[in-house]
């Protein structure tokens, strides 16, 4: 009989290419998925999938208010739901996830993407800390079976719950780059045009995709672009999203800085296609940033697009094997502009960190980390259930 999965995240699931991709890979070995997250008031339609998408309707859109009703439904959709295992996507989703596996005795994984505790916007608030800290020191230790994105997580929850987890990286899956004779989608030339209409036409861009959050070290990069003879296009939303508008204005960076909002993976592939060049960027205010290892560092690579990154451990150990990236010791605006006209300028190094792209996607693609995952969760059924 075929097994039934159900992930469960917090946010849309129209914009989360990592859930897509483990998704779909969980159906072509021959598992049933169903993937549950929350239906936010623009939430565009969800496009045809091989496996089940679930999107819960919420009242309360952030806040204390949101986590708790959305909790609350997510153990109400859990509930009655028939399935062989559940998979809680980070700690906004354990607590539903964990009494619901405990009350019918179901094989139950931990898929840690965040450190949570260690994010910018728990972590600077005390209280809510301590709360997580609860939640974390309780409960991670009662999932057996999980994956994280980082050794750098992996160790940390290892010393610090006693669990071993398996490594499975944010990659895309492997593709042949688009190049600038391939036809844009309409949405991604309307985003093009707009770009160059309001900012000063002609100069290349870098791209920043991802999050519009705190610890992106968004507001550098701004003061940055004012010694970088190019463009910069931010595709992405999140908190700070009105807050970096505004900066960007109160900077006087309106015509070199484009904020496009969120791009869906097809055609965010299509805008990585014609931009110059990437950009890999977070403060190391925390250990989740200091540890992480963004699907964006990756998705450059695989359009074969040279970046500049940070130098954390997890990049370092990469950029050491393939080094695609011009690195970055700090996200002071000095060293990020720095970095960013080196690109610019010395066109033989940007020649050769594109030929390293080409050979370093043969090896950092899902297709190997794939692997790690389905191992996992075979491991997980042949053990069943854990108390």
């Amino acid at each position: 009989m075929t097994k039934h999965i159900i992930f469960t995240v917090t946010n849309d699931l129209a914009f989360d290419q990592r859930m897509q991709r483990i998704c779909t890979s969980m159906v072509n070995a021959g598992y049933k998925v169903t993937l549950v997250g929350r239906l936010m008031p623009d939430s565009p339609n969800l496009p045809e999938r091989p496996y089940r998408q679930i999107r819960l309707p919420l009242h309360y859109q952030k806040g204390k208010l949101f986590y708790i009703e959305y909790n609350f439904k997510l153990y109400r959709f859990l509930k009655k739901e028939s399935m062989d295992a559940v998979c809680a996507i980070d700690l906004d989703t354990i607590i539903p996830v964990f009494l619901v596996s405990k009350a019918r005795k179901l094989p139950r994984m931990y898929d840690a993407h965040e450190f949570f505790t260690e994010m910018i916007e728990v972590k600077r608030r005390p209280h809510i800390r301590m709360i997580w800290g609860l939640v974390e020191r309780a409960l991670v230790p009662r999932f057996a079976h999980g994956y994280t994105v980082s050794t750098g997580i992996a160790e940390e929850f290892k010393k610090l719950y006693g669990v071993q987890y398996a490594l499975v990286r944010n990659m895309p899956q492997f593709y042949i780059p688009l190049n600038e004779n391939t036809p844009l989608p309409a949405a991604v030339e309307d985003i093009l045009n707009r770009f160059e209409e309001q900012t000063l036409p002609g100069l290349p861009f870098f791209l920043y995709q991802g999050a519009i959050n705190e610890g992106r070290a968004l507001p550098q990069l701004i003061d940055a672009m004012a010694d970088v003879n190019a463009r910069l296009l931010l595709a992405g939303s999140g908190n700070l999203e009105e807050e970096i508008r505004s900066y960007i204005f109160s900077k006087g960076a309106e015509k070199k800085v484009f904020m496009c909002g969120n791009v869906s993976p097809a055609n965010l592939r299509h805008l990585t296609s014609r931009c110059y060049a990437g950009i890999t960027i977070f403060d190391a205010y925390s250990k989740n940033q200091y540890y992480s290892l963004g699907n964006k560092f990756f998705d450059y690579i695989m359009a074969h697009k040279p970046q500049v990154c940070v130098n954390y451990p997890e990049y370092a150990a990469i950029l050491e094997k393939f080094p695609v990236a011009v690195p970055m010791a700090d996200t002071s605006p000095k060293t990020i502009a720095e970095a960013m006209n080196k690109l610019l300028i010395d066109t033989v190094l940007y020649q050769h960190l594109q030929h390293i792209c080409q050979s370093a996607v043969k090896t950092l693609n899902w297709e190997s980390e794939e692997k790690v995952l389905l191992e996992s969760w075979e491991k997980l059924f042949l053990n069943g259930y854990k108390e």
